[in-house]
């Protein structure tokens, strides 16, 4: 299985585990996940079986846990969206085409997706230390798990937040230009998971065409016994093995393009939008530092200690976030910069490899072919 995520597979050491999701079976109405998952100090290997909920859960105990320090400035790893999940018209144009390009047969991509989101957790030198991340990848029972409220009310506020702090002016111009430049490079990478997502269908449908026009060749075949139908006959036939190659190749091609580039782009789409978020939860600190002084001026001579004390909470606070974030920011765009290398050279070579054997057999058929003369 290839890795083109954020980290690579190099730096999983340093996370003290290896983890695999293996197998997805479906269970009723939901899929249940296979994870294997060891160690590398111990020889002790660990199986459990999760649902999505339970992705859903350990990404919420990230989210929320306390006792971090710049907690909000981590550019938390983004969770795969779950299967047939709802999105209104304006999120399903731009995301329907970039989550199909990790939606195949037997899910094995999906596996990978979520394999390649424990992967980037197990490696964060900060989320690896909270204790959900150890019981998800240990415990065989059921987790008990808190179920994450997704109300109406909630997603009203949010978008209320959005819009009111959004583009609220920061005074830091690295984290200016940091918010400028995500919006867009977001635009971009979902712009080319699309388009990149175009190409793999088109070799697809070429693919399956030349299916049937292979299957056609072979099966138009007559059975008289005139020479000439004969010859004929064998001409049809050795095409169509010919065509099948061709459909074969084509198969390739796009399943390579899938597996590399597009799993990238996927990933790298989804990260753009947690970089996104990160930024947000800082914007909105930097408003409650700004009311904090803005208050601390207003107040009345009896309510000035205590007004200076939320003041001190929020600078606090919002130094720490940026802090964080600052080192999380330099951190995901120099590792994004070398996944999208190693995706880059991944596809080259998977391509050329495929073209190297399409040749050999192409070449063996054009001499059987020219036998036949």
């Amino acid at each position: 299985m290839m890795d083109s995520g954020i980290e690579a597979n190099s730096n999983h050491d340093s996370s003290g585990y290896d983890v695999r999701v293996t197998d997805a079976a479906k269970n009723g109405d939901t899929f249940v996940y296979v994870i294997k998952s060891q160690q590398i100090s111990s020889d002790t290997e660990y199986r459990v079986e999760r649902e999505f909920e339970d992705f859903e859960w350990l990404h919420h105990c990230l989210l929320t846990q306390e006792g971090v320090t710049g907690l909000h400035g981590i550019i938390f790893p983004p969770l795969p969206v779950k299967p047939g999940t709802y999105m209104s018209n304006s999120e399903a144009k731009t995301k329907k085409k970039i989550e199909s390009l990790i939606m195949v047969d037997d899910w094995q991509m999906y596996c990978r997706a979520l394999e390649e989101y424990l992967h980037l957790v197990t490696a964060h030198p900060v989320l690896i230390k909270n204790p959900a991340v150890h019981s998800f990848l240990k415990h065989r029972k059921p987790l008990t798990k808190t179920k994450v409220k997704k109300g109406i009310f909630n997603k009203l506020t949010q978008a209320m937040d959005e819009l009111r702090k959004e583009h609220h002016k920061d005074i830091d111009e690295f984290f200016q230009n940091g918010r400028d430049n995500n919006v867009t490079l977001t635009a971009f990478t979902k712009a080319a998971a699309e388009k990149f997502l175009d190409i793999v269908l088109t070799e697809q449908k070429i693919a399956i065409a030349c299916g049937h026009f292979s299957t056609a060749l072979h099966l138009g075949i007559g059975q008289d016994d005139d020479p000439a139908d004969y010859a004929f006959a064998k001409m049809c036939l050795k095409l169509s093995e010919v065509i099948n190659t061709v459909k074969k190749n084509f198969e390739n091609v796009a399943e390579n393009g899938i597996n590399t580039l597009g799993f990238n782009l996927e990933l790298q789409s989804r990260f753009q939008d947690a970089e996104k978020e990160m930024l947000f939860r800082r914007t909105c600190k930097l408003v409650d530092v700004e009311t904090a002084n803005r208050n601390l001026g207003q107040a009345k001579p009896h309510k000035k200690a205590a007004m200076e004390d939320i003041k001190k909470a929020a600078d606090r606070e919002f130094d720490e976030i940026s802090g964080m974030a600052k080192m999380e920011i330099q951190r995901y765009h120099r590792e994004r910069v070398r996944a999208f290398q190693k995706a880059l050279i991944e596809l080259s070579d998977s391509q050329l490899q495929t073209a190297r054997e399409c040749c050999v057999v192409l070449n063996q058929q054009l001499t059987e072919f020219k036998q036949l003369f």
